[in-house]
């Protein structure tokens, strides 16, 4: 065969998996912005627009999203939940899908969005369960909001002391602090890329965006690789949720300590040691501080406690059902 003929076959080869490539993204995109375009409402409050969905019948309960959330992730995570009797109220906190960002986009003012959401709704007093990137207002509005809170689930949460331990990391630090600045400036910036990111380097992605190190999902079970997945694809579109992503960054990086003492509620605290965003200690010094707070912590199991979830689960609704006694 000649060399232009080989050029040739090559080219037509590469432009076949080039139009596999985009039909197969316009495809999943597709599906992901109309998953994020219904299904949700926006209410104007004195915090200004805030969009929120529901799920389940029961006592209400606010879920509050961590990193690269938004309404459809806190529904999605909290499943069991309002399956199980709990009417779950999920928003879209600042900077994430059709909530903006305002001028004061910190903890405190988001906690007191969780509190305007909470009066448009008409309800007086709820627990709320603050995951990750979204214990910071979370906790905030158990200090500023007492009277409305009857208890507080933290989910490996961002929460000072922020990376103590960094020891206790099965990667360095540094490394995944440039596989993470390295996906900010790149595929956190195009829905395409960020598609494309896990299908050519899935372990950094695992590592960079879940925290997780990609031996704990080697040994998961089925169903826990597939919660997995479902979640680094519903972080899909991550234009509509980049504004967000950028400020929890701005937020996280200068946690100061807030007054633990204070805090009244009845908490429960999820805390695994090796999250690679290091949050175990955060989760553990918490625990140590709220007077009425419980540690419930794992060895293993990364920033989304892979292994863990039907457990996790289970002892929040029970925690719930008994604070509600209570």
């Amino acid at each position: 065969m000649s060399r232009r003929r080989i050029v040739g076959v090559l080219f037509l080869i590469l432009s076949g998996l080039s139009a596999l490539v985009f039909f197969a993204y316009r495809s999943d995109i597709r599906r992901a912005r109309e998953r994020v375009s219904s299904g949700s409402r926006i209410l104007q409050t004195p915090c200004g627009p805030i969009e929120y969905a529901t799920a389940g019948d029961g006592p209400p309960v606010l879920v509050v999203h961590g990193a690269g959330g938004g309404f459809d992730q806190g529904i999605d995570s909290s499943e069991p939940l309002w399956q199980g009797g709990f009417r779950v109220i999920a928003m879209s906190r600042f900077g994430y899908l059709r909530t903006p960002v305002p001028a004061d986009a910190s903890a405190a003012a988001q906690a007191d969005a969780h509190a305007c959401l909470l009066d448009a709704l008409g309800i007086a007093r709820a627990p709320l369960i603050g995951a990750s990137a979204g214990a910071p207002s979370s906790m905030q509005f158990a200090l500023r909001h007492p009277e409305r809170i009857s208890a507080l689930v933290l989910l490996v949460p961002a929460a000072y002391p922020f990376h103590i331990e960094q020891k206790q990391r099965d990667t360095a630090p540094e490394t995944v602090s440039a596989e993470t600045r390295f996906l900010f400036d790149t595929a956190l910036k195009s829905d395409f890329l960020f598609w494309l990111a896990p299908r050519l380097a899935r372990k950094t992605v695992t590592r960079a965006i879940l925290g997780t190190s990609p031996s704990v999902l080697d040994h998961a079970s089925a169903a826990e690789r597939a919660r997995v997945e479902r979640l680094l694809a519903d972080i899909l579109p991550v234009s509509q949720r980049r504004l967000g992503l950028l400020n929890d960054a701005s937020v996280v990086s200068s946690l100061p300590r807030y007054d633990l003492e204070r805090i009244t509620a009845p908490t429960l605290i999820v805390g695994v040691a090796d999250d690679l965003y290091g949050t175990y200690n955060g989760a553990r010094y918490s625990a140590e501080h709220i007077l009425n707070a419980r540690l419930i912590s794992y060895p293993e199991g990364g920033h989304l406690w892979v292994g863990h979830q039907a457990e996790v689960m289970k002892q929040i609704a029970a925690f719930l059902r008994k604070a509600a006694q209570g």
